[in-house]
């Protein structure tokens, strides 16, 4: 019973530090805590998006409203339960203005409620579900949503004149996403979506799902799966011989993510992907950014990683100048809401009502230009939002 009462006792204690958390004053340092796979099969999502942080903070200074800027990075390895007891120690114990990050969406979904519990902002910068934002009122996201993605490739497949496609998707929340609103849209444009087929997530064989695509012989295939099994997958439906049946290849952008895809080789050039960014967009800020990018890092190119750590960084720093310096969870959520500003992706927003982001949307075909290949835009989709948000 005593040890009972000891363990309450500490719950209780942790809850009501999370909840009464002060907000520092002005003049104390400004700490954002990072909370990133840094190790593990999704390592590179790390990689690319503290890269991105450390080059803002390179580019804009770590001061910002008279505050220090001091950036925290934690290696949650992809698993949600570290996410969360990193996400309490950098609230409790490093005292941070904001957590972020999130390379998958179970870490960000196990972090909403100490955001909530805290009032401390979580920016999401990787992970796509679309209902992270709907957790807690104080999440914001830089990144993108799959159905945000998703709902254009639809639309312009439509348009295209396809009448039947099949959907292979990973079996896992963005993929999921990926099929609802692939099958939801294309089918109110008059397409007709005649199988839908799930890949396990771990340790996946395209194979005898290609197969199926092969036998079923529609116009196209639509394709979700995570950035790290793209180069497996476009390998596979090549060496099924279905970019020489007529059979169209589209898919999230994230199958030809920029920061392999020079390893992917002749297969990449089979697909035609929507996406929010391409290391190749043509702005002057991007060319920049991804020249900036590269010298920091060995070569490195950046992906939709890195910029959605960036534009992260930037609606951190916006913000707090925003207050004068007020790092109170509320006020800086209330300063993010409805900031507008230009990306190295194109313009982008914060929406109000929903916390998420409002961006451009891309279709892009793989060229190759010289030694290298790229991602290169041919349409774009103006200002879309995340479909079927109300807003919270």
């Amino acid at each position: 019973m005593q040890r009972r009462n000891l363990l309450l006792g500490a719950i209780l204690v942790a809850s009501t530090a999370l909840a009464g958390m002060p907000a520092l004053a002005a003049g104390d340092p400004f700490k954002i805590g990072l909370i990133l796979p840094m190790t593990g099969p999704f390592a590179s999502t790390g990689r690319q998006i503290e890269a991105a942080a450390r080059l803002y903070m390179a580019q804009n200074g770590d001061e910002v409203a008279g505050r220090k800027v001091e950036l925290i990075v934690k290696d949650d390895a992809s698993v949600a339960d570290t996410t969360k007891r990193l996400a309490q120690e950098l609230i409790v114990r490093d005292k941070v203005g904001v957590i972020a990050g999130f390379g998958l969406t179970p870490l960000a979904m196990a972090t909403a409620p100490l955001a909530t519990r805290a009032k401390v902002p979580a920016v999401v910068m990787a992970a796509a579900t679309s209902s992270i934002t709907e957790q807690s009122p104080y999440v914001v996201r830089t990144s993108y949503t799959t159905p945000q993605v998703t709902s254009k490739i639809a639309e312009w497949a439509a348009g295209q004149g396809m009448k039947k496609v099949v959907t292979v998707v990973s079996d896992y929340g963005p993929g999921l996403d990926a099929e609802k609103t692939f099958v939801a849209v294309f089918g109110a444009a008059g397409g007709e979506v005649t199988e839908t087929l799930r890949v396990p997530l771990q340790n996946p064989d395209f194979s005898p799902f290609l197969q199926k695509v092969a036998d079923a012989k529609p116009d196209a295939i639509f394709a979700f799966v995570p950035s790290g099994v793209g180069a497996q997958f476009m390998k596979q439906f090549v060496e099924r011989g279905l970019d020489k049946t007529g059979v169209k290849l589209l898919a999230d952008g994230g199958i030809t993510d920029d920061d392999i895809l020079n390893g992917m080789g002749d297969p990449a050039l089979a697909a035609i992907t929507g996406f929010h960014y391409s290391a190749a967009h043509d702005s002057e800020l991007n060319k920049k950014f991804v020249a900036d990018f590269a010298s920091a890092n060995d070569g490195m190119r950046p992906n939709f990683m890195a910029v959605g750590g960036y534009d992260g960084m930037h609606a951190i720093y916006a913000a707090l100048e925003k207050t004068g310096g007020d790092s109170s969870g509320d006020a800086l959520i209330a300063a993010m809401k409805g900031l507008a500003w230009e990306s190295p992706r194109g313009p982008i927003s914060i929406d109000p009502e929903t916390r998420d982001i409002v961006q451009n949307v891309y279709l892009r075909r793989v060229e190759r230009q010289g030694d290298q290949l790229w991602n290169i835009e041919f349409e774009t989709f103006e200002a879309v939002k995340d479909p079927g948000k109300t807003g919270s």
